[in-house]
């Protein structure tokens, strides 16, 4: 298998410094950001590669000789967001990022589905996640034909581009769960949207990575290496769908999503919590993770996305390192004795 970091842990530092980084892991492949809810920190030239093929060349001189290369674009956001200085951002990231990914000889963009308003008008987005009401099915209705417009251009302009865009299934997007990519893909028609594979995602939502990637098949065009783990006690008393954030004030540090939206702070008791590849679910799972890929396509990237606030950002990509290459070895090892 391909396997890599998701690069937003590492902006912290240049990206020559990062590739060093990657190489020393073991890993050869870093996804980069490219907008979406994070700045392209390590694609300052962006305008300039898109026009020019110095500033191209230039740019992809910077991996020569490292053992590390470009293993997909990321730009997560909202591009469906009903504010438009959010929403009209973030799609123009998508579509900016699909031509950088042409550019750059890269056929992979990652990014999210986005999630509307309820109703025309609104100001912010609406997540149903239990429609058991008509008005539930009267907002979804109408944010799925929002949704249906915008990934039919998009998916027009990732074909005449040779990209194919995978989607997260991450809370807060329309498409979240095996049953929705289903469904966009039937309302669209379209040929260059699937799913970027991020188990975490999965996990908590009581699902299986594995029996997702067998029943999606050839929609899964990319895959996350990122780990959950249920705290069990915290989950039998608010289950995994609570809402105990804290939100966090201007003096402290937080992260802008676009416009005058900010991440939150993670519940104290949480229900789940985001970890290292190991501390959630053991080697013995990722390599039959893998082995679900590989039977889709052997060259698959999986990339890790290091989002475990208990381990700092080299300790934890070093844990989900070693357990995804002992991971790969395991797959390696059991493919070479049925051969």
């Amino acid at each position: 298998m391909k396997l890599g970091v998701y690069n937003a842990i590492l902006h912290d530092r240049p990206l020559p410094e990062a590739l060093k980084v990657i190489a020393n892991l073991g890993l050869t492949g870093i996804e980069i950001n490219t907008g979406g809810f994070l700045p392209a920190v390590h694609v300052p030239t962006m305008d300039q590669i898109l026009e020019s093929d110095a500033a191209r060349d230039d740019y992809l001189a910077i991996f020569e000789g490292t053992g590390v290369s470009i293993a997909g674009l990321n730009c997560n956001g909202n591009p469906l967001h009903p504010k438009r200085e959010i929403g009209e951002k973030h799609a123009e990231d998508i579509r900016r990022s699909i031509r950088l990914a042409q550019r750059l000889g890269q056929d992979r963009v990652v990014t999210m589905s986005g999630l509307p308003g309820g109703e025309p008008g609104a100001t912010t987005v609406n997540w149903v996640v239990n429609a058991w009401n008509s008005a539930a099915l009267d907002v979804l209705d109408y944010q799925w034909g929002i949704a249906a417009d915008f990934w039919k251009e998009t998916d027009r302009l990732a074909a005449d581009h040779g990209v194919k865009v995978a989607l997260e299934l991450h809370p807060q997007n329309i498409v979240f769960n095996t049953a929705d990519v289903r469904k966009l893909i039937e309302l669209t028609g379209a040929t260059h949207v699937g799913v970027e594979l991020d188990a975490s995602h999965l996990f908590w939502q009581q699902m299986d990575p594995v029996a997702v990637v067998r029943e999606l098949g050839p929609l899964v065009f990319q895959a996350a290496a990122k780990d959950v783990r249920i705290n069990t006690a915290n989950a039998a008393l608010y289950g995994v769908l609570d809402n105990s954030f804290r939100r966090l004030s201007p003096e402290e540090n937080r992260t802008n999503l676009g416009g005058d939206e900010w991440a939150n702070e993670w519940p104290k008791d949480s229900a789940w919590d985001f970890v290292a590849l190991g501390r959630g679910h053991d080697t013995a799972y990722w390599a039959e993770f893998l082995r679900a890929l590989y039977e889709v396509d052997p060259e698959m990237l999986v990339n890790i996305e290091h989002e475990d606030v208990s381990l700092g950002r080299i300790e934890g990509l070093q844990v989900a390192a070693k357990v995804l290459r002992d991971a790969d070895a395991a797959l390696s090892a059991s493919l070479h004795l049925t051969n």
